[in-house]
């Protein structure tokens, strides 16, 4: 296969390109099986509880180069800290840590390309036998060989979440590898023999966004257990100058037809869902159910624990040098009111030595204490959630949100895309009542519930 030259920025729309549903069934003929493997059965819930999931990174090596990576500076930076896959040794500490001392039961392993880990197998097994039930976040062109997907089976991989992003020439060039596509179909056809789930990622750049109901169909036909629709927003590496602009960012009301359409017809297959980072006002009032922005992240079972995401996104964590720093509370994270210059210098001091990171500790305890208060734990989280949308993430309310009957759960627009387009989309809901529990429209929403997280998925809301 060969590499494709792109410029960053660009739209990535290769020229005559084949109209969607006409890509779409030829996707289908590589990715359909005349032998699956029985399909497994899940139990479904309107329940919202925390999530249980923690998520790590092994380091950012990758066969792709995705225009609108995360880690895509990280990856073309051989020299970077993070670049480097970390010890299985590392890897193995962290994911217990997850385990006993956040009580994580499941997890999301990511790269870079996690398949290419050279202690892959023996790490799911690992995960599987301490009962963090292991997911790989994936490009997938490993399993397009038959014989990978049957070793990740037998070393307990409970499923694979997998990024497609947009069919034929549009995945190859959004990824930057010609007949990336065409693997990736053929891999989704050997998990479905073989027997092992999977999940799909979509971003939506304005490429593939025209492609996005036939994505949804797609899912539907391929049997993946659910779709998640990522708004093409920057964290990360992609906060670089020039890597979002207009010719590869498409306006939330460009995204919001083929969106609804999608939805529309995963919901008419009973296929579960999700839309991160999207204004609730941008999709139809029957499709806020799918909606998940930082507020209603921990009530997604298969999204991240705010509390060991705090850790494991910490570099210590991220990179192959030395050993995983000590744990956090999830309460570090809330650098509000008078403690905000406070929070950053023990931030630092973590990152540190351990004798040096055990002062900054409990320095930090006793700072954290004094901001919670008497939070309750979802309260805890929904100020956690706030934080990544507006500190980290610099998310913002136009105008009309002032007078939103869904404000407080919404995380507003993302204050580069309203510099690139403004913000006349935005449109006040005013007929829906005062909306405050993040969870008031998901709730809607059948989840799949896997069996092993049956205790704490379908509690109490």
């Amino acid at each position: 296969m060969a590499r494709i030259n792109v410029e960053r920025g660009e739209s990535h729309v290769p020229a005559g390109l084949a109209p969607p549903e006409q890509l779409l069934e030829a996707a289908l003929r590589l990715a359909r099986t005349d032998s699956p493997a029985p399909r497994r059965s899940y139990t479904r819930t309107t329940r919202r509880t925390l999530t249980q999931r923690g998520v790590m990174w092994l380091g950012q090596t990758c066969n792709l180069r995705c225009h609108f990576c995360y880690f895509l500076d990280r990856i073309e930076n051989v020299n970077h800290i993070e670049h480097a896959f970390m010890s299985l040794d590392k890897a193995k500490e962290i994911c217990r840590t997850l385990r006993e001392e956040y009580g994580n039961t499941a997890i999301d392993i990511q790269g870079g390309e996690p398949t290419l880990f050279p202690g892959i197998y023996e790490l799911v097994a690992y995960c599987r036998e301490i009962g963090l039930y292991p997911t790989l976040i994936t490009n997938a062109l490993v399993l397009a060989k038959k014989d990978k997907c049957v070793e990740f089976r037998e070393a307990g991989i409970r499923d694979f979440l997998i990024s497609v992003q947009g069919l034929g020439p549009q995945h190859d060039m959004a990824v930057g590898l010609e007949g990336a596509h065409e693997k990736q179909m053929i891999a989704l056809r050997n998990l479905q023999e073989v027997g092992i789930p999977f999940r799909f990622n979509c971003v939506m750049s304005k490429a593939a966004t025209p492609q996005l109901p036939a994505i949804a169909t797609l899912t539907i036909e391929a049997g993946a257990n659910a779709i998640n629709f990522l708004t093409f927003n920057p964290f990360e590496d992609q906060l670089a100058a020039g890597v979002r602009t207009d010719r590869n960012v498409p306006r939330y009301a460009e995204v919001s037809a083929p969106l609804n359409e999608a939805l529309d017809r995963l919901d008419a297959a009973g296929v579960e869902s999700n839309v991160r980072y999207f204004p609730l006002c941008m999709v139809d009032e029957r499709h806020r159910k799918s909606i998940y922005n930082f507020k209603q992240l921990p009530y997604d079972h298969h999204e991240w624990d705010y509390a060991s995401w705090t850790w494991t996104g910490l570099q210590s964590q991220r990179s192959r040098p030395g050993p995983p720093s000590p744990t956090v509370p999830l309460e570090f994270r809330l650098t509000t009111g008078p403690w905000k210059s406070v929070t950053g210098p023990i931030k630092r001091l973590l990152e540190r030595d351990e004798r040096v990171a055990s002062l900054a500790k409990r320095a930090y305890g006793m700072v954290s204490r004094a901001t919670a208060g008497e939070q309750s734990q979802e309260e805890l989280y929904w100020n956690n959630g706030e934080l990544r949308a507006v500190e980290h993430c610099d998310y913002r309310y136009p105008r009309a949100c002032s007078s939103c009957d869904l404000r407080s759960i919404c995380d507003g627009f993302h204050g580069d895309y309203a510099e690139m387009f403004g913000t006349d989309e935005a449109r006040a809901v005013r007929d829906a009542g005062r909306v405050d529990h993040p969870a008031h429209y998901i709730r809607q929403q059948q989840k799949i519930v896997e069996d092993e997280d049956q205790d704490w998925a379908r509690g109490e809301a």
